[in-house]
């Protein structure tokens, strides 16, 4: 039994990385700039809201700079919202690989979601890097074992969300619209261009449901020296993540079945 559960699990395994491989070369491939547009795209938008900061006169907390600040709230959202994206579109993308019996619905989100992390993960690791060689007296992670939780945070809740969204979606052909509409707001209220310390009592005690500030609030805390997030929970976020997840599956589940009608 436990022979076939292993033969099970690797060749699960394999078709992943089989995926994985081929969403990257048709999302990737195919574009004259390739991967590099991956890196372009948040840097356009980290350059424009650097220069929106300047101009407004922007302050920031004690030992954070605006690039880093930035980073560090846009590109773990950008994360987030890029795992639902392609969540929503892994069936549809890829139904004539369904074909083949050891492809499951499932395998192709979590082979997105896989892609998906490990890009934006790169892409915040190059353009921290890179600022903290060209300015390295303001480049010191005093906890990157937190920043990581707080990255992993983001997409593990991406997956779950974007599960749950995708197989509602076929359910419910309106969730597509729906979610845009969730997406576009929650941009401006997940920590991109504030910290939870520095609200109001009143607006912070109604954004903090929101669990994606959390998982920005614990990237920040663990990122800045002088910065200690006075109102992240760990645990919060970990029982939104368990929640959508199990959410996700099993909304997965009763969509495969309608889609194998």
């Amino acid at each position: 039994m436990l022979a076939e559960v292993r033969t099970g699990l690797a060749v699960q395994v394999r078709v992943v990385q089989a995926l994985i491989l081929r969403e990257t070369r048709t999302r990737f491939g195919k574009q004259q700039l390739g991967y590099l547009w991956a890196f372009l795209e948040p840097g356009l938008f980290i350059a424009t809201f650097y220069l929106a900061f300047l101009v407004a006169g922007r302050k920031l907390p004690m030992g954070m700079d605006i690039v880093t600040f930035i980073t560090t709230g846009l590109v773990p959202f950008q994360m987030f919202r890029s795992i639902i994206n392609r969540s929503m579109t892994a069936v549809k993308a890829n139904s004539s690989l369904l074909t083949y019996p050891a492809v499951r619905h499932l395998d192709l989100h979590i082979a997105r979601f896989v892609l998906e992390t490990v890009t934006f993960s790169v892409i915040i690791g190059v353009i921290l890097g890179t600022h903290g060689i060209l300015f390295p007296e303001l480049f010191a992670v005093p906890d990157p074992l937190r920043v990581l939780a707080g990255l992993l945070g983001c997409a593990l809740l991406g997956f779950g969300a974007g599960l749950l969204l995708a197989s509602a979606a076929v359910l419910f052909p309106s969730v597509e619209r729906v979610q845009s509409a969730i997406l576009r707001p929650l941009f401006w209220i997940s920590g991109v261009f504030f910290t939870a310390n520095g609200l109001p009592p009143a607006a912070r005690e109604l954004l903090m449901w929101n669990p994606v500030l959390h998982a920005v609030e614990i990237i920040r805390d663990g990122f800045f020296s002088t910065y200690r997030s006075e109102h992240s929970d760990p645990t919060y976020l970990a029982l939104w993540i368990v929640a959508m997840i199990a959410m996700g599956l099993v909304a997965e589940t009763i969509a495969r079945d309608r889609l194998n009608e």
